[in-house]
């Protein structure tokens, strides 16, 4: 099989992303899928394939070097995942220009740094409870807007240091480029838009410095001596304020709807039988906060055996896959059970060089927040009508998590 060969068609609305990947690997480890725009790429779902191309220096994100589509102007400026390969950063390097990339945003998730927020995210968890808590009795609340995504949003937000006013349009914007329905139009307008708004937030920065993640770039950028430019700067702050708390948001969606429908677990962590820790780990291999996320590029032919990836074929990684892979984790690869051996073995942040530098800090606002809102409201039940799913491939949560919080 090659790129030329008939692909499956990935749903642009995102519906049914893990059914439409039972689809995929029923075709095989390696399969040919088409995106938005008619742009065709390889779904690698097998996890030890996924992991072996990974590990190396096979594959690149790098559009500008190594896709050739791209390269002779065969992708459009505003192709609908333009957002996705167009900007540049960290995520859309290789090889030096990654490590020098990665190393300017990695000083702001270490270890150190990611500890030393735990008492703002207990505040901010603790401020977000009480506004749940005064809620009408009786009144259906939407936890995914009013728990799950403000709390990543606000944390990000302030290690940026992101002034309040540019919070609404920076949230609009990124709800828009996770969405792969979207037309030409409306994905290069949000590239456009987001980038203006970036560019303000540096200025704020600017004029007004403070301990946060963009003055330290600004500064970075400022100095001679530093390889970073202010395009990369822009591009790296796109990049942070993206994926700095889309995956947290559906984990956090994701976490609260599958313990509130395996309500076993539900009481075994509350109860201390069972650690936070591998509930949270569940959840991330069972539903991949990404789902596939757009694109790698074969550097030189690539032979996996079962298929042969053509030097400059893109490719798109299927997280959600792999971390379900029935090869790793048994014929119960499809149930949800955080006390099962394998729960540490998913790939929900990636693998290799491109592995999440902000995963430490998802896990911890996690650890955070469920145990505290499943103990401030142990009656909660789930309202199921009219959930949702996200819009588009990418981000996998729900478009609306309705609860009642107190019930008898």
């Amino acid at each position: 099989m090659d790129i030329h060969s008939d692909p499956i068609v990935l749903d642009p609305e995102g519906s049914d992303i893990q059914g439409e990947i039972t689809r995929i690997r029923k075709q095989g480890p390696v399969t040919l899928v088409e995106l938005p725009g008619g742009v065709r790429a390889w779904s690698v779902v097998d996890a030890a394939l996924l992991k072996k191309i990974l590990s190396g220096d096979e594959v690149s994100k790098d559009p500008r070097r190594h896709w050739p589509a791209f390269q002779n102007g065969e992708i459009p400026a505003d192709w609908e995942l333009g957002n996705w390969v167009q900007v540049p950063s960290m995520f859309t390097a290789y090889g030096d220009d990654h490590r020098r990339l990665r190393k300017a945003v990695a000083q702001a998730f270490t270890h150190r740094r990611t500890a030393a927020l735990e008492p703002r995210i207990k505040e901010i968890v603790e401020e977000l409870l009480a506004s749940l808590e005064a809620k009408a009795p009786g009144q259906v609340v939407d936890l995914r807007e009013e728990f799950a995504y403000p709390l990543p949003i606000r944390v990000i937000s302030e290690l940026l240091g992101v002034p309040e006013r540019l919070n609404q349009p920076l949230r609009t914007c990124v709800d828009s480029v996770f969405d792969t329905g979207v037309s030409k139009e409306t994905a290069m307008a949000t590239q456009e838009q987001m980038i203006t708004l970036l560019q303000e937030l540096v200025a704020y920065r600017r004029a007004n410095p403070d301990q946060d993640m963009t003055t330290a770039l600004i500064q970075a950028a400022d100095d001679p001596e530093t390889n970073f430019s202010e395009y990369e700067l822009i591009g790296t702050l796109y990049l942070t304020v993206n994926a700095g708390h889309e995956t947290t948001v559906s984990l956090l969606d994701q976490a609260i709807y599958l313990l509130l429908t395996h309500q076993q677990y539900l009481t075994a962590a509350s109860d201390g039988r069972l650690n936070w820790d591998q509930v949270i780990e569940e959840v991330l291999r069972f539903e991949s906060p990404a789902a596939h996320v757009p694109l790698r590029y074969a550097v030189k032919d690539i032979n996996l055996g079962v298929a042969s990836i053509a030097t400059g074929d893109p490719i798109l990684v299927c997280y959600a896959a792999a971390s379900r892979d029935p090869e790793v984790h048994g014929e119960t690869a499809d149930r949800f059970d955080p006390t099962r051996a394998s729960v540490r073995d998913h790939m929900a942040f990636g693998h290799g060089a491109h592995h999440c530098l902000g995963a430490p800090l998802a896990r911890l606002e996690a650890r955070v927040a469920l145990p505290a809102i499943f103990a401030r409201f142990p009656t909660m039940e789930l309202e199921s009508e009219g959930l949702g799913t996200t819009p588009g491939f990418i981000s996998n949560g729900h478009r609306r998590l309705p609860v009642l919080l107190n019930c008898a």
